[in-house]
Parts: C-alpha cells; structure tokens; sequence
C-alpha cells in the first residue's frame, strides 16, 4: 500500500487491523485507538480519498490501496487547510479526536463537492453546508470534550461557508 505518499510493504498476520498496522508497524501514531469498535470516530484515516474507521478495516484488505493518515495531511511547517482552521477555531481541547476529526472532515467536503447527500440534506438537487448538515456528516466523530461548534466552525472556514 501506499501511505502517506511513500510505498510500503508489510508482512503482516492477516488479522491486523489497519490501524494496528498503521500505529505498531509503520510507527505513525497521529490515528487514535479510541474504542476500537466503529463508534468513535478517532481512528479515522483516507483511504483511496475516502474517510473510514481503521479499527474495523484488515490491513490486507489494502493492498494497492493508497492511505492517508494526519501524518500525511500537512506537516507542522506546513498545515492543511482544515489544521490550520482547527488551531484558529480552537476546534480541539485535549486533542485525542482531532486526527479523525480532521481527516473525517476533509473527506466530508470532498463528498460535498461530489454531490453524495446525507440523511440532513434538504435538497438533493443543491447541497447546502449548514451546520445540520456537518453536524450529520461529523456524527460518527465523538469529542468527549464537547468542542462540536468549534470543529463545525472550522469545517464551515475551509468550505468558504460553503461546499
């Protein structure tokens, strides 16, 4: 697979998950194990531009696949977009979440951009960036420490208010 950008061969028990793989085998520790069932949110990474849960993903399921985790997002001289919105929102208090929070909201408004609806959108014809629409989008995200108006406010800061 590649991860980050750079190609990367593991040998691995067919049972790692690719967020085992990620954390103890390539040492990229950015992707949190939080519950380490699908509920949470905090191992989210992209793969193939698409956002999912690590923790429920075998790491040989991604062979060929291309992986990004925070580590590959931006660099601290460097940030992405959506860092950088984070930090000026303070859309983080203690920091956990806010890896797969932010790779799940990069992908979220690629999946706007792309016209995918969500449960909240009102018109299939027009995608709306409302904060009923992120907040639906970003569900699968938990913040125990309840930074949920400021990671909206970021999301909707990279998306101009919009998609």
């Amino acid at each position: 697979m590649t991860v980050n950008g750079s190609r990367r061969s593991l040998a691995l028990d067919p049972r790692v998950t690719l967020l085992d793989a990620l954390r103890d085998h390539l040492d990229l520790t950015g992707t949190k194990k939080g519950c380490d069932h699908g509920q949470c949110g905090a191992c989210t990474v992209l793969v193939n531009g698409r956002r999912i849960n690590s923790c429920l993903s075998l790491a040989v399921m991604h062979e060929g696949d291309t992986v990004t985790t925070i580590e590959g997002l931006g660099t601290p001289e460097a940030l992405h977009p959506m860092q950088a919105a984070f930090v000026r929102h303070d859309g983080f208090q203690c920091g956990f979440c806010t890896p797969g929070q932010i790779c799940s909201s990069v992908a979220m408004l690629q999946e706007i951009r792309q016209g995918v609806p969500s449960h909240a959108t009102a018109d299939l014809m027009q995608l709306q960036l409302s904060d009923a629409e992120v907040r639906e989008r970003m569900a699968g995200n938990l913040c125990r420490c309840a930074a949920y108006p400021n990671i909206v406010a970021a999301i909707r800061d990279v998306a101009g208010g919009r998609a």
